[in-house]
């Protein structure tokens, strides 16, 4: 055998056992949970089982938070499709000026966790508002706050996912080709007719697909409910969870996993009922060129970009200071002025009170882990994914995508019936550690990281991949030397966006957390059930400010990524 084919044979060997050790990776981080899942509910100990089923089923307390989740799913999806529509027509296909600074504020809502964004609004709207006592507009002391309803949880999850169906829309509108909406305007139709006939219709794809996530994210949101639906005694299927296994313990597991699988099944009629309308007709556009020339706004410019930025005020900077108001004070219901306002809520939290600090380190820790350990994977599964291609490799794609489209809740549970027990073999226990934790991360992040390293991908040369595989450069070396330091912009924006969702998470680790293991969105949401609403509201002021000067800091090195790869910048 010559060299030449000792060298071939020894980087198909390389690529091959690298491929299956990613397939086996991708299995266990996505299929394998929710298989886990699917054999407790159906099938406990081993032995076929219908008693869980039958007991879930037979519970009103099911339907009727079956009901509250579809109702709260579907009106807050149809809430974040007319906000979210709206504000990407007019900041994409018009000449508002500020679009970058537009869209970082309008986008930044979606980066902030649930709980901190339910959080903020009751402190904004409740009787003992901070911020509306020094208006003199605060409510009667006693009312009860009108976010503690099903119209409160719909109008915080139609606002918190608003910026999904905007990145959504935006990304199709900005590849629309300009000759078609100019062709419409020469044949003298108006803007609005162009809109409805030419826009509107080839933004089906994009559009629909940004109804599936955004449904399947209104339905597994565990913060928002929990926040308004407990107090106000109204419970969707992620609360009836939290409460089922918080207050009966691994006893219920299998009626929990029931829950569970109903929660996957339903999200995943939605995302089938997508597919099935994007196959009823021809979405295809058979000419490519520039984006087109935003349509003038003339003397309604001015009136656009005033409405779009009062939106924004209203939406971001009301309830932030009615959080960092509330954050100020010494106790709960205490009016702010310069005799009372106190920064001793923000010690206590940083240097005082041991969980979060600890929560600070857990969750900085864990998110840069799973950030870090999701860029080793997703740099040379992108590679296969894109410079690879085979029907196998697009499966593999799909794997990666399907704990991220399952409700987060339901990945919690897999995570606990699979670890509940030693890992046989070895004899660990991940099982109230963080460790399980970090897994669940993994598992539901690995999507984030990927899709900006296969944008990477998709936009530099192979050349030079090519010439150090014909010098004899192994696919270890070739990734370590060549690949990553073309990719590495792409792969950074990736690791930011998986740490950003991570630090704040709580429907992951709300079911995962245990004493030791605590996370900030864990200790937020115990603070204000306790009733700390002060500490809670520092805590969570300090986690938006991090979130803000890490989007930020993004800037320093956005000219070097691709085009879409951070979706806060054009």
């Amino acid at each position: 055998m010559s060299l030449a084919d000792t060298a071939t044979l020894r980087t198909r060997v390389e690529e091959t056992g690298l491929l299956w050790g990613l397939v086996g990776l991708v299995a266990l981080l996505s299929l394998l949970p929710i298989g886990r899942l699917v054999v407790e509910g159906l099938a406990p100990g081993g032995q076929l089982s219908t008693t869980a089923l039958g007991k879930v089923l037979a519970s009103p307390a099911t339907w009727t938070a079956t009901a509250n989740s579809l109702v709260t799913a579907v009106a807050g999806t149809l809430l974040a499709v007319l906000i979210g529509g709206t504000v990407a027509l007019l900041a994409t296909l018009t000449d508002i000026r500020a679009r970058n600074a537009f869209t970082f504020c309008f986008v930044l809502p979606l980066m902030i966790a649930p709980q901190v964004t339910a959080l903020a609004w009751l402190q904004l709207f409740g009787p003992s508002s901070t911020l509306l006592k020094l208006v003199g507009m605060a409510p009667p002391l006693g009312s009860r706050n009108p976010l503690y309803s099903r119209e409160g949880i719909i109008l915080l999850l139609g606002l918190q996912y608003a910026p999904l169906i905007f990145l959504t829309l935006r990304a199709g509108l900005r590849a629309l080709p300009k000759e078609l909406i100019e062709a419409g305007l020469a044949a003298g139709a108006s803007p609005l007719t162009v809109l409805r006939t030419v826009v509107l219709p080839l933004m089906t794809p994009p559009l629909v697909a940004g109804i599936a996530l955004c449904f399947v994210s209104c339905l597994g949101n565990f913060g928002i409910p929990a926040f308004l639906g407990i107090p106000g005694n109204f419970l969707a299927l992620p609360t009836l969870i939290y409460q089922r296994l918080a207050g009966l313990g691994p006893g219920v597991l299998s009626e929990v996993a029931i829950l569970s699988l109903l929660i996957g099944i339903i999200a995943m009629a939605g995302i089938l009922l997508q597919d099935f309308m994007m196959r009823r007709r021809d979405f295809r556009i058979t000419t490519t060129s520039s984006a087109a020339r935003p349509f003038e706004l003339g003397r309604w410019r001015t009136p656009v970009e005033i409405a779009l930025w009062t939106f924004a005020i209203l939406v971001l900077a009301l309830p932030f200071l009615g959080l960092l108001s509330t954050s100020l004070i010494p106790a709960f219901g205490v009016p702010l002025n310069l005799a009372t306002a106190t920064f001793a809520n923000y010690a206590y939290v940083l240097f005082e009170h041991a969980a979060s600090k600890r929560a600070f380190v857990n969750s900085f820790l864990m998110s840069a882990g799973a950030a870090t350990a999701i860029v080793l994977i997703c740099v040379p599964l992108g590679y296969f994914i894109v410079w690879k291609k085979s029907r196998a490799l697009r499966l593999l794609n799909l794997a990666a995508e399907l704990p991220y489209a399952m409700p987060g809740v339901v990945l919690a549970i897999a995570a606990i019936l699979l670890f509940l027990r030693p890992i046989p073999v070895l004899n660990v226990t991940l099982y109230n550690t963080v460790w399980i934790i970090v897994f669940a991360y993994l598992a539901r992040f690995l999507v984030l990281g990927l899709r900006p390293v296969i944008s990477g991908y998709l936009q530099i040369d192979r050349t030079l991949e090519e010439a150090a595989q014909i010098a004899g450069a192994g696919l270890p070396r070739r990734l370590v030397t060549v690949i990553f330091p073309l990719v590495a912009p792409a792969a950074v924006a990736g690791a930011l966006l998986v740490f950003l969702t991570a630090f704040n998470e709580l429907t992951v680790s709300a079911l995962l957390w245990s004493s030791g293991a605590e996370t900030l969105g864990v200790v937020v949401f115990s603070f204000e059930q306790g009733g700390d609403s002060t500490y809670a509201s520092a805590l969570a002021a300090i986690t938006v400010l991090v979130t803000v000067g890490l989007m930020l800091s993004t800037t320093l090195f956005a000219q070097r990524l691709p085009q879409g790869v951070l979706p806060w910048r054009d």
